[in-house]
Parts: structure tokens; sequence; C-alpha cells
């Protein structure tokens, strides 16, 4: 998807986002825990109960409360769920094959000024994880913008429903950092997310290097506004269509995945006054989501995602 004249590059089928988020989520913490289900039997006078969707005996549903520090780890204060491990090698063949996407999902009530270090710890987990030393393409989504296909506007929200001149300085604030980045040779082009022909005219206006990629979200897929199609066309930027959605993480969501319920991963505490979890309020803080496409084959080998969380101490979690 990179190089050419601009163009609408739609991505059809699509899974929704946050639900391929939380379901590979879900997934790799199963995988991690390595627990073995009891078989129930009619004749035990054990008492059974249910974890993670699988039945265990009441003794050893006691022992599963803390099984959590056996699958994840800590390192610098954060706690890794599940625990990673970098020794693979994330890609088959040479670097040079590849076309390396990843999305960057800054997300709301999280202030700007965390931007700058949550851009660099997204994007070196990535880096890790695929064992390269740089990315093709970088999109960052900032919290709070939708793209409207019937006016080619975008709304971005605020409590008086006017555009916070601080929101678009942050904004510039955190392309910067984005910037630096480039210039040191990790990311090789940018991109941004949700904007209309408007804000793009008023953001190029500030930016050192200008984004090659708008990627929005058009209700009806057959339409993308003339006046951003000849405005893209002007400035050489690439228009491509996503289904990612906004609210990618919200906080139920993770306390969910986090909880010690049947579906969660048995993280958080069951009540104020447990010591069975980690206590605390979640904030989810941001999401990446990255793609490695052979570049010939047009084939996805390795995608995933990463996100991180804080509850009174750093959470990160992989997929």
């Amino acid at each position: 998807m990179k190089g050419g004249s601009p163009s609408v590059i739609r991505k059809i089928g699509a899974e929704k986002s946050n639900v391929e988020l939380i379901n590979s989520l879900r997934a790799n913490f199963l995988a991690s825990q390595h627990v073995e289900p009891v078989t129930p039997s009619s004749s035990s006078s054990e008492e059974q109960s249910t974890t993670n969707g699988t039945t265990y005996a009441n003794g050893q549903a006691r022992e599963q409360k803390q099984r959590y520090l056996e699958w994840t780890s800590q390192q610098d204060g954060a706690m890794y769920i599940p625990a990673l491990d970098f020794s693979q090698a994330g890609l088959s063949e040479e670097r040079s094959q590849y076309d390396i996407t990843v999305k960057l999902f800054y997300l709301p009530g999280i202030p700007a000024s965390r931007r700058c270090a949550h851009t660099r710890e997204a994007i070196d987990l990535v880096l890790k994880e695929l064992h390269v030393d740089s990315i093709d393409l970088l999109i960052v989504s900032f919290p709070g913008i939708s793209f409207d296909a019937d006016d080619d506007g975008e709304e971005e929200i605020s409590d008086n429903g006017i555009e916070d001149p601080d929101d678009f300085d942050n904004m510039l604030q955190t392309w910067n950092t984005l910037e630096t980045l480039c210039d040191q040779g990790m990311i090789m082009q940018l991109g941004v997310a949700e904007f209309g022909s408007e804000k793009l005219a008023k953001f190029l206006s500030h930016t050192k290097i200008k984004p090659s990629v708008d990627q929005i979200n058009v209700r009806d897929c057959c339409v993308v506004p003339k006046s951003l199609i000849l405005y893209a066309k002007q400035e050489k930027i690439e228009l491509l269509t996503h289904n990612d959605c906004t609210d990618i993480l919200p906080v139920g969501a993770i306390r969910e995945l986090l909880g010690p319920h049947d579906k969660g991963a048995g993280i958080l505490a069951s009540a104020p006054d447990a010591n069975d979890g980690i206590q605390g309020e979640i904030e989810t803080q941001w999401v990446v989501k990255y793609t490695a496409v052979i570049k010939d084959r047009g084939v996805v080998e390795n995608k995933g995602y990463f996100a991180l969380a804080d509850v009174g101490s750093c959470v990160q979690e992989q997929s």
C-alpha cells in the first residue's frame, strides 16, 4: 500500500479492531496459563467451581488465585501479561521482503504530555517482537476525532462542541516526536487517521514531515468526499479506509479481561480487601496494532497488538 499515485484502498470484511483485540488477548492469556482441567465426577464429594470456563475442584480453584505470577513477568515496575519472549524470530525472511505497518491509538482521558513516552514504548515493543530496527509506516489515531463522509468534516469532541486549540497544539507536539523518530530512521513514513481535507490543510502547514497516508472510517463504503480525494491527490497523500473502533479498549473490557470472574485472567483482586490479585482502578493508556506483510505475495505473516494500562503500577498486555 505504499507509493504510486493517491488512491483509496479498501479493506473489506475486516474484523472490528476492538473485537479482534479482546479475543486475541483472551486467547493469549489462556494459552499462557497451561492449566489442566479437572474431570467432573458425580462420585466426588468435593465441591466444583468454574474458572476461565474450565471446571476445577474447589481446592484447586483456590490455588489458581495467584497463578498469574507463573505466566506473567515483572520488570522495571511493569507487569507483562503474558510474560514476553523475544527469543523467537519475528519474521521468517529478510527484513527487505516486508512492509511493516503500525497503528498507534492514543486513548481518551490520557494527558497528551504522556504521548511522547507512550509512542516510544509502543514502537519499541513492536521492534523487539518482530526483530527489526524500523517500521515502514506508523499511523497515529488521536482521540476525539471522527470522520464524517457526508460533509468531509471531522468532529473533535469537546464540552462546547468547538475544536479546542489546545488539542490541536497537543497533536502538533506529538507529531514533532514522530518526526524525530523518522529522522532517527526508526519510522520510514507517517500517517494520520480521520482527517478531512480542512484538518489536513491546517495540519500540514505546521509539519516538517507531512503524513503520507490518511486513514478514514467511511460509513458508506461507496462514498469518499471528492474534496478529500482532490486534496489528497494534490498533496500526494494516500487515502486508506479502515474498520477500527475509536473506543478500542474501554475500561469495562479491560476489567473483564483481567478480572477474577469466569472469563477473566485473574490478575485483578476479587474484592477491595482481597489479596488474590492487584488492587486499584485500571486505566488503559494506549493500544498499538502491527502487521507485517510479505511484499511480493501480499501475505500477512505476523500480526498482533500490544496494550498498556495502569493499575497503580503499569500493566502491559500482549497478543
